[in-house]
C-alpha cells in the first residue's frame, strides 16, 4: 500500500484538523499518524490523509495543482476504509481526518469522502472521531450526510475575502461556494442535524496580500456569525512548479501572533474589533497582541488581583485563563500578596506583576508608569 504513504503526505497541507507535529509516528507502511485534540480536549492518534493527491483546479500556492509535475495517486473508498480499518484493529489509529484534492469535480470527489465515511461506519462497524473535509462546490445534500457522518467537518477557506481568493485560486468562489457551506455547515450543527458538533477552517497567510487585520476579522465573523470552533493559520511557504515559487515565505512570527490573537478571541473574551494593529495593519512583531492591548488601556492599569473580576483578570498580561482560574481559588482562602501567590512563575509572572497591584502596593521594583 505504497500509495497510502502518498496519500498521507498529501494531507499535510490541511491544518484544519487539532493535529500536531510532536510525538508523530511514521507507521509500518509509511503513513503519517498524528496525536489530534478532540472538541472535548482528549488526545488520540489519528491518521490524516488524502483520497487523491493531484487536483484539477489550479490554486497558485497549492502543491497539489493542476498541471504541477507530481505523482498521481488516489484510493477507491474501498480501498481506504479497509487500509484503515487494519490500522485501527491493529491499534495504531483511534481516528481518521479525510480529505481529498478535486478530482472529477467537486461533487464526485465528495462523494469519495463520503462512501469511504459509510463503508467505516456500516461495513467495520467504525464508531471512532472521524474529520470530513467538505469539498468546495459540493452540494448541500453532501454537507447534510457529511454532517450525520462526521465527528467534525471544515471548510477551508484560505483567505479572508473574495477579492484575495481571486488572486491565489481564481476557480474558487468564495461566496458562491466557501461561505456558503460554511453557512449549511453553522445550520446543520445548530440545529444538531447529525454526529458533527463543530467545524474549523484553515487561512493560508501571506500567499496574498491579506493583512492581519483582514485575518482577524474574518475569523471573529466566523466566531461570532458562524459557530466556527477554531480557525488554524498555516504561514506560506513557496512550492517549486508553482506560480508563487519566488515568493518569500511568510515570516514564523506571523503566524504566531495569529494565533495569539485567535486565542485571545475564544478563551479571553476579546472581540476582534479589540485586537490592536500596526499602521499598516499587522500585528505587532514585537509584542503580543494582548501586551499592545494593554499599552492602548494604560488606566486600567495597575488592577488589584485581589477585587479584579475575571474577565478584567482575563486581560493582565501574563496571565491565561487557567492561571486566572487559579487565582480566583487562592484569593478565596486568602489575600494574594506577592507575585509568589499567583501561582505564575518565570517571566510571566514578572509579566503580569507590572499590571498587578497585591492588596494595594505593587510589585516590587515596579514602576509607577507601565513602561513599554
Amino acid at each position: 500500500m505504497v500509495d497510502l504513504g502518498r496519500l498521507a503526505e498529501a494531507a499535510r497541507f490541511d491544518l484544519s484538523c487539532a493535529c500536531g507535529g510532536t510525538g508523530r509516528t511514521r507507521g509500518d507502511l509509511g503513513q503519517w499518524i498524528f496525536p489530534a485534540a478532540l472538541p472535548g480536549g482528549r488526545t488520540i492518534p489519528v491518521l490524516k490523509v488524502a483520497q487523491a493527491s493531484t487536483c484539477e483546479r489550479d490554486c497558485a500556492y497549492c502543491a497539489l495543482r493542476a498541471g504541477r509535475d507530481s505523482p498521481d495517486r488516489s484510493l477507491s473508498p474501498d480501498e481506504l476504509a479497509r487500509a484503515f480499518d487494519r490500522m485501527h484493529r491493529a491499534g495504531s489509529v483511534d481516528g481518521l481526518f479525510l480529505t481529498s484534492a478535486i478530482r472529477g469535480g467537486p461533487v464526485a470527489t465528495m462523494d469519495r469522502l463520503l462512501a469511504t465515511s459509510e463503508i467505516l461506519r456500516r461495513r467495520h462497524g467504525f464508531r471512532g472521531y472521524i474529520h470530513l473535509k467538505i469539498i468546495p462546490g459540493c452540494e448541500r445534500a453532501q454537507v447534510e450526510h457529511a454532517v450525520r457522518i462526521a465527528t467534525r467537518v471544515s471548510v477551508n477557506l484560505e483567505v479572508p475575502s473574495a477579492e484575495h481568493l481571486e488572486a491565489v485560486c481564481p476557480r474558487k468562489g468564495f461566496d458562491a461556494e466557501l461561505m456558503t457551506a460554511m453557512r449549511w455547515i453553522a445550520d446543520l450543527i445548530q440545529a444538531r442535524a447529525g454526529s458533527a458538533r463543530s467545524h474549523t477552517t484553515q487561512f493560508v497567510v501571506g500567499a496574498s496580500t491579506e493583512t492581519d487585520r483582514e485575518i482577524v476579522l474574518k475569523a471573529g465573523e466566523l466566531y461570532t456569525q458562524y459557530g466556527l470552533a477554531r480557525a488554524y493559520y498555516s504561514k506560506f511557504a513557496p512550492v517549486a512548479g508553482t506560480p508563487l515559487e519566488n515568493r518569500p515565505p511568510a515570516p514564523f512570527i506571523r503566524e504566531h501572533r495569529l494565533y495569539q490573537a485567535d486565542f485571545l478571541m475564544r478563551r479571553y473574551g476579546f472581540a476582534a474589533s479589540e485586537i490592536p494593529f500596526e499602521s499598516d495593519g499587522c500585528l505587532s512583531r514585537d509584542r503580543d497582541p494582548k501586551e499592545s492591548w494593554a499599552a492602548l488601556n494604560p488606566s486600567l492599569f495597575p488592577t488589584e488581583v485581589n477585587t479584579a473580576p475575571r474577565e478584567v483578570l482575563l486581560r493582565v498580561p501574563g496571565l491565561g485563563p487557567v492561571s486566572v482560574d487559579r487565582i480566583l481559588a487562592r484569593r478565596r482562602e486568602a489575600s494574594i500578596r506577592s507575585v509568589e501567590d499567583l501561582g505564575v512563575h518565570g517571566r510571566l509572572a514578572r509579566k503580569a506583576g507590572r499590571f498587578l497591584l497585591f492588596d494595594g502596593k505593587r510589585m516590587e521594583g515596579q514602576q509607577v508608569e507601565i513602561a513599554y
